[in-house]
């Protein structure tokens, strides 16, 4: 079969073709479709696929013109692919379609492919690196935490102070109204959970007590037709509960773990600190170094892909319906963002030959096994039917692409 296809648009990563089928072709590609469907068809009064040929094509007019038109598409895919040496990224769209009986089927065709990229400049970027430094006192604001993580809530029968939980009830009512019937709150006192006034009156109770007076509610209120105003307040405290911290002392790291005395607690926080911010540092880095890349190297990506990678994080966020739009809008740009950065390390993989080896991969397993304690064999097996060996080669060569980047480039320390 003949065609003619012309290249109409060709900017970036998207190309439009214009296609034009002769009368001669789609008349061969419908007699084709007619014959299938002569030795398929049952007829009335005829023997399976003894039907009269023209009786078929008049009976399956529109079932065989169709059939034609989709085996037609498909070649014509097939034709450009070749002649124009197309590296599609995802299915093309067929638009301007016109099918006029005795006349040339025209098409247009519109299509995204691979980019192209030259990547020419690959070095002298400046990258800071952020501070890895972990103080004294960072340690003890992460210990402080580990203690707050583990403080109790007791019960006490006392006076609230701020900090602590209470469980009031409370009635409120403009000046000379009745008071209507109490409804009960859980409050933290001191996080602005009841206005100053309410919280003022609740620490002036010991539990199980109930005080009422006049509170005048802030001027600042949310409500603006109750700023200023003063009302009658009642509150009965049902009960109090204060948190009890732990001591940091050695039991208290012996509770935690491994670690036999608070020293050795405050070492290993030390050192998962240190870890931490080396982790954090190296990621700034190379975010940093992938920017500047990009900013030097632009280049189109198809939007296609970028769908692609949407819809992905969409399905393994489960993001609900109604929330799809906002969510598009909100990642799109990260997602353009990661395919960049596929692409450049692809890219780079590929001209420098630093993508993965076998060996490369055998050496990683190799090396995990050992930190696992485990059979080289045995964690191969595991990898693999975990689909997890493409995601090591891949890790492996980003490795060895951003090793190759940061050694042509300066690194300097944050000041």
């Amino acid at each position: 079969m003949t065609y003619q296809i012309a290249v109409k648009k060709a900017e970036g990563v998207e190309r439009l073709l214009s296609v034009t089928v002769p009368v001669d072709t789609m008349t061969a590609a419908e007699d084709k479709a007619t014959q299938r469907y002569a030795t398929q068809v049952r007829l009335p009064g005829f023997r399976p696929g003894k039907a009269p040929v023209a009786m078929v094509k008049k009976q399956f007019a529109q079932q065989i013109k169709a059939e034609a038109l989709d085996a037609v598409l498909q070649e014509v895919w097939q034709a450009a692919i070749e002649q124009e040496k197309l590296e599609p990224v995802a299915q093309p769209r067929v638009t301007d379609l016109h099918v006029h009986e005795g006349e040339p089927v025209t098409m247009e065709i519109a299509v995204e492919v691979r980019p192209e990229i030259a990547l020419e400049r690959t070095e002298g970027f400046a990258l800071t690196r952020p501070s890895t430094t972990v103080t004294d006192a960072m340690v003890q604001e992460q210990l402080d935490q580990l203690v707050e993580q583990r403080a109790a809530w007791t019960p006490v029968e006392e006076k609230p102070a701020p900090g602590d939980q209470v469980r009031v009830q409370i009635a409120t009512a403009d000046d000379g109204q009745p008071l209507p019937e109490s409804r009960e709150f859980p409050i933290e006192i001191g996080k602005g959970q009841a206005i100053a006034g309410i919280e003022e009156l609740i620490m002036e109770a010991m539990p199980g007590q109930t005080v009422e007076r006049a509170v005048r509610w802030p001027d600042d209120f949310p409500d603006e037709s109750q700023r200023g105003k003063a009302k009658h307040v009642r509150v009965t405290l049902l009960d109090v509960k204060r948190k009890q911290a732990p001591v940091l002392d050695d039991a208290f790291a012996r509770e935690l773990g491994d670690f036999e005395t608070v020293d050795a607690l405050r070492t290993a926080v030390r050192d998962d600190m240190t870890a931490h911010y080396e982790r954090e540092a190296e990621a700034a880095v190379r975010g940093q170094l992938l920017d500047q890349v990009i900013e030097a190297n632009p280049f189109d990506v198809p939007k296609a892909w970028v769908q692609q990678l949407i819809q992905a994080y969409g399905e393994m966020y489960k993001i609900p319906a109604e929330q799809q739009d906002q969510f598009v809008t909100e990642f799109a740009p990260m997602a353009e963002r990661q395919v960049r950065r596929d692409v450049i390390i692809d890219t780079l993989a590929q001209r420098e030959q630093l993508a993965a080896t076998t060996a490369d991969v055998d050496a990683k397993v190799a090396e995990l096994a050992a930190e696992r304690n485990v059979e080289v064999g045995t964690l191969y097996v595991q990898l693999e039917k975990g689909g997890r060996l493409k995601e090591l080669e891949r890790a492996i060569t980003d490795e060895k692409v951003f090793g190759w980047l940061l050694a042509r480039s300066t690194v300097s320390a944050a000041g």
